[in-house]
């Protein structure tokens, strides 16, 4: 498409926008200085929908009105609340619904998913990770290593970019298992690199494990909901993500987790055991004796908490509407829209470590004029009634989300960036 720098042409893509609708089922910031705001960074928190303030507030009535009997109310018993986010979940990650599972958070499900898949020995124990890897994952693998009496200095290998670039190259990851691979017990990856926004080739990640002998685990957390996924035919070993940035599920909402169907047999593996990870069919019997849960349910541990949960449902609701390969679709505009309204208007100014072949909503910006201070751009932004998201040390993050972001919304961050500058 030949783009133009124009609020009519934006006008147009929105005019012609199958899913803009949908906008108007999110609640949007308020309106500060007198500018409407321009919400960018749904790659950190996503807006909330208002079906799931509703469905929020239906919980908290079926509380005061049931009670205990909420667990087992047809409309959405408590009973099986986790169970209904399976459907979604199994679309946005391309995975049997036995696969994938509602609970925890991010990183808990890390660690819980480690216990089962990291099971170093004398000679493999080192966990591959990436040099900018988001610090909650650093911190759990480092964790994991001491925990069964290595050193994380010498456990974790790092897969870093070349010098000069900012790009992961795969054939880096390679060398890395050609040389270290014997000693390598664990991958564990990001799908899309916080950072930079770059897309990572997991299928090529994947392959890479097993040809070396290594469990893979992915972090997902700005992948859901953003880029296509094919868990199962990839087959890591495992998966994790949080639903609060894409999936627009709130601050510190119920996660998702995948097991691959090979491990989903309860002699499989030692799991960490717990009430909710028992068969539902005769969990309520309080039997000594542990019945497994079928599938990725196994992990589960504890009674689900409804009122972080709900929102998560809300939203697979509306991702199962829409459908990603439409959101994709207009992603893919929309952020093409913006890099090229950036590259037009500031490009002597203004750069991108985001791969153009390799990113999903979301774009990297970076000064390039020294004679700009980042930070005082960014809190510029931020006084014109923009949200995007700052990260140490040098870069701007927008993510134009098309589930609710418009065109409108990118030519007018062009125009605010203009008066920040």
């Amino acid at each position: 498409m030949q783009f133009e720098d124009s609020r009519d042409f934006a006008a147009r893509l929105d005019a012609a926008d199958p899913i803009a609708k949908y906008r108007e089922q999110f609640n949007f910031p308020l309106i500060r200085g007198g500018r409407r705001p321009v919400y960018l960074v749904g790659n950190s928190l996503g807006l909330q929908p208002k079906l799931a303030a509703l469905y929020v507030e239906q919980e908290m009535q079926k509380w005061k009105d049931y009670g205990v009997e909420g667990f087992f109310h047809a409309d959405r018993p408590w009973l099986s609340l986790a169970r209904q986010c399976a459907a979604g979940f199994a679309e946005l990650t391309g995975a049997l619904q036995s696969e994938v599972v509602a609970m925890n958070t991010l990183t808990v499900n890390l660690h819980l998913l480690m216990a089962s898949f990291y099971r170093p020995t004398a000679e493999r124990f080192k966990i591959v990770i990436e040099s900018q890897a988001f610090p909650s994952d650093r911190y759990a693998a480092a964790s994991q290593i001491r925990m069964h009496g290595c050193d994380p200095e010498s456990g974790l290998v790092e897969w870093a970019p070349r010098d000069g670039e900012t790009q992961l190259r795969i054939d880096d990851l390679a060398a890395i298992l050609e040389a270290e691979g014997d000693s390598v017990a664990l991958l564990l990856l990001p799908g899309v690199q916080y950072y930079t926004g770059q897309v990572i080739d997991m299928a090529a990640v994947c392959a890479l494990g097993r040809k070396h002998g290594c469990r893979v685990g992915l972090d997902l957390a700005h992948g859901v909901g953003n880029v296509e996924l094919a868990l199962h035919d990839w087959a890591p070993d495992f998966a994790a993500w949080c639903t609060y940035k894409y999936l627009n599920a709130g601050p510190g909402a119920i996660g998702g987790a995948f097991v691959a169907e090979r491990h989903c047999q309860p002699g499989n593996l030692q799991q960490l055991h717990g009430w909710w990870g028992h068969d539902e069919a005769t969990r309520f019997k309080m039997s000594k004796t542990f019945t497994p849960a079928a599938g990725a349910e196994l992990w589960q541990l504890s009674t689900p908490p409804v009122l972080s949960l709900t929102p998560v449902i809300a939203s697979m609701q509306l991702f199962r509407e829409v459908g990603l390969p439409a959101l994709r679709e207009k992603s893919k505009l929309l952020t093409g829209y913006l890099d090229w309204l950036v590259d037009t208007r500031f490009g002597d100014r203004i750069g991108t470590i985001t791969p153009e072949d390799a990113r999903g909503c979301q774009l990297s910006l970076v000064v390039k004029d020294r004679t700009i201070n980042g930070k005082a751009l960014f809190n510029r932004l931020c006084e014109l009634n923009v949200t995007p998201d700052w990260r140490e040390p040098d870069v701007i993050r927008v993510a134009p989300v098309p589930l609710y972001n418009s065109f409108d919304d990118v030519f007018e961050f062009a125009e605010r960036l203009s008066l920040a500058l």
